[in-house]
């Protein structure tokens, strides 16, 4: 039997240990790395190729959306499972958006875990029973639209979503700049475009944005 291969990242010590013993006391599941930050997530996403990712929200560095989609697009292959401790549909629109097939509350872990595992390794959705009546009551509402990040694109390049959250979160042009490694000159140019494609007018409405889409905080 092929040992499946799963990957933790949340950036509390205590619930990653409490995950990786629920799961590795499943028969031919290993626990093969762990991450404490977003960033961390997705670098190891991308060395060991896990069956599936479980990614906590609420992480340092990229938060748990943003390394979805970064997770999604360096390793289709791997199904990641959103924990998390909110309830609610816009926490659930971002689940999805981001490209994340399962969403389990850490209330549910002990009862939801290796179920949501179980369905994960099988390319099928899972949601705990409360999201799982959200999900419903957005179909009946024509309004949830579940997919894979990679079906189509996202309304801002990976870089420009770093550059929103960088200056969302009060960072200068020069600190996000140094922060990337690029010019400012190149910053500048990114924050004209990034205004002008999301049709914004305000730096105010940019951080509006960043909030609204959990890229920062809110």
């Amino acid at each position: 039997m092929r040992q499946v291969r799963i990957l933790v990242a949340d950036d509390h010590s205590i619930v990653r240990r409490g995950v990786r013993v629920l799961l590795e006391t499943h028969p031919g599941w290993k626990v093969c790395g762990e991450a404490a930050t977003g960033a961390e997530a997705v670098a190891q996403v991308k060395r060991l190729k896990p069956d599936v990712a479980v990614v906590d929200i609420t992480m340092p560095d990229l938060n748990g959306f943003e390394a979805t989609r970064q997770i999604c697009k360096a390793a289709p292959r791997t199904e990641v499972l959103i924990l998390t401790m909110h309830e609610s549909e816009q926490t659930l629109r971002g689940v999805l958006d981001a490209g994340a097939r399962g969403y389990v509350l850490k209330s549910d872990l002990d009862l939801s875990l290796v179920a949501a595992i179980e369905s994960l390794l099988r390319h099928k959705p899972f949601f705990s029973s409360r999201v799982s009546e959200m999900v419903l009551e957005g179909y009946l509402k024509g309004d949830v639209q579940p997919r894979r990040a990679a079906t189509g694109p996202a309304p801002l390049t990976t870089r420009q979503r770093e550059i929103v959250r960088l200056l969302a979160e009060g960072k200068t042009n020069k600190e996000v700049a140094a922060a990337l490694g690029i010019s400012v000159k190149t910053v500048e140019t990114h924050r004209t475009n990034i205004m002008r494609k999301l049709q914004l007018r305000a730096f105010s409405d940019l951080v509006r944005y960043a909030v609204r889409h959990k890229l920062v905080e809110g």
